[in-house]
């Protein structure tokens, strides 16, 4: 089978994050649309998803935004609020294929703002 280009920059920027991962930290993968951004907080030692915040959710949705930069910081806010009550707060930041550059570094911004170390 044989990968795209985007793939395999996905692989390779996971498998990095994955060799270096120890148990006390959780990955945080971001993943970004046209229109929406979201946001999971990953177990890989159990391959389960802890938490996860998007744009589509209702609680969002319902808040009032000019652009898709503030809405990558109210998505941030409500992700850290989530993670702060279940007591996480280490994380190593998986941007994907994404360049950290725009939403994403917003995205990032904002995390380390409300409390999240990475």
């Amino acid at each position: 089978m044989k990968l795209t280009t985007r793939e395999r920059k996905k692989f390779r920027i996971r498998g990095k994050l994955k060799k270096v991962s120890n148990q006390e930290r959780y990955r945080l993968s971001v993943s970004r649309s046209s229109k929406n951004i979201s946001a999971q907080i990953i177990d890989d030692n159990k391959n389960i998803t802890i938490l996860s915040a998007s744009s589509k959710d209702k609680s969002i949705k319902s808040v009032d935004k000019k652009n898709k930069t503030e809405l990558s910081k109210v998505v941030a806010e409500n992700l850290a609020k989530k993670a702060i009550e279940k007591k996480i707060t280490k994380i190593y930041f998986d941007r994907g294929l994404y360049k950290y550059h725009g939403r994403v570094k917003t995205f990032a911004e904002t995390l380390r703002k409300n409390g999240m170390e990475f």
